[in-house]
């Protein structure tokens, strides 16, 4: 069965983007554009990874981090921020890592690979 991997993001055009760029690798995918609707697909789709964006309107992205790394069933989920704010490094400390926007696909793509392995 093929890995799965969430984003979350509030901008629809990195969404798409990175939605894409995993596909094409093989893995499955779902998203989410804002803290609002995540926690509900998060619940719902239980991916092995997730992207998580920093800023977002309705959610900030350290809070969603928070409040779903309290449930028992997803402490352990790899994250992997991808944001455009400063000192993004320091914002969820235990992200496998944090990576600026713009970003490299390969870049994201390497990550997700050592952190979950190929589809």
């Amino acid at each position: 069965m093929a890995k799965k991997i969430m984003v979350v993001d509030d901008d629809p055009d990195i969404v798409e983007y990175l939605v894409s760029i995993f596909k094409e690798k093989g893995y499955e995918t779902c998203s989410a554009e804002g803290g609002e609707g995540a926690m509900e697909m998060l619940e719902r789709e239980r991916p092995d990874l997730l992207t998580l964006d920093l800023e977002m309107p309705e959610e900030w992205g350290p809070r969603f981090y928070r409040k779903f790394s309290q449930k028992p069933e997803f402490k352990d989920l790899p994250v992997i921020v991808i944001s455009g704010l400063a000192g993004i490094h320091l914002a969820i400390r235990k992200a496998v890592a944090t990576v600026s926007k713009p970003f490299e696909p390969a870049q994201v793509l390497e990550i997700v690979e050592k952190t979950i392995g190929k589809p």
